[in-house]
């Protein structure tokens, strides 16, 4: 399962995006829970925003139950996912993200794309606290050898996916889609440490 990934070096273009946060620092090993940035459509163009990466739909009184990944294959189904994925699709900017794999002593891999940023799907809800309104994300992942990816958009998946007006049933055909080739790298196992949030995560074996 994809439950770690990292953003730590974007772009101007990403930045100066509306609601880019100006003080935002940079991750190596973000995990369910923390605070993510997320990308919305908004009249045409995206805005940036912070979430909490674990989706609380608003009947959802146990936050520690809320579940950080979706399926692609039941995602317009399931009762927890069908409305956000109907009305609140966003992408989760990132570097790269982790997977690990092995026997009973897992060897932690970094994998990235062709360009500096990956995009992976994902859906949204908004929930109050304290008279504040917060919102939270649920990345959307997909079968790949053997493992759950991401499901990583190109550019015209994700102006489709945050368009408003897609097509339900494209929608559905864009979540069946193969994932893209991806380059990896054998890691340390310093990452496997979900404290450790530097640059030394990326230490190759």
């Amino acid at each position: 399962m994809s439950g770690r990934y990292a953003l730590f070096r974007w772009p101007p273009a990403l930045a100066s995006l509306p609601g880019f946060p100006a003080d935002l620092a940079p991750h190596w090993n973000l995990a369910p829970a923390a605070r993510v940035l997320m990308l919305r459509g908004a009249a045409g163009t995206r805005e940036a925003a912070l979430a909490r990466w674990g989706l609380t739909p608003a009947w959802l009184t146990d936050l520690s139950r809320a579940p950080a990944h979706a399926r692609a294959e039941t995602l317009a189904e399931q009762p927890m996912f069908r409305e956000a994925f109907r009305l609140r699709r966003c992408l989760l900017p990132a570097n790269g993200f982790y997977e690990w794999r092995g026997g009973a002593r897992k060897r932690p891999y970094w994998l990235t794309g062709e360009a500096s940023l990956l995009y992976f799907a994902a859906v949204w809800e908004s929930y109050p606290v304290g008279g504040q309104l917060y919102l939270s994300v649920a990345m959307i992942t997909q079968a790949v050898a053997g493992q759950r990816r991401p499901l990583i958009l190109d550019e015209t998946a994700q102006a489709f996916w945050l368009d408003t007006a897609a097509p339900p049933e494209q929608l559905q055909a864009l979540l069946l889609r193969p994932a893209p080739a991806l380059r990896e790298r054998a890691l340390a196992t310093l990452v496997n440490d979900p404290r450790l949030d530097a640059p030394e995560c990326l230490t190759p074996a």
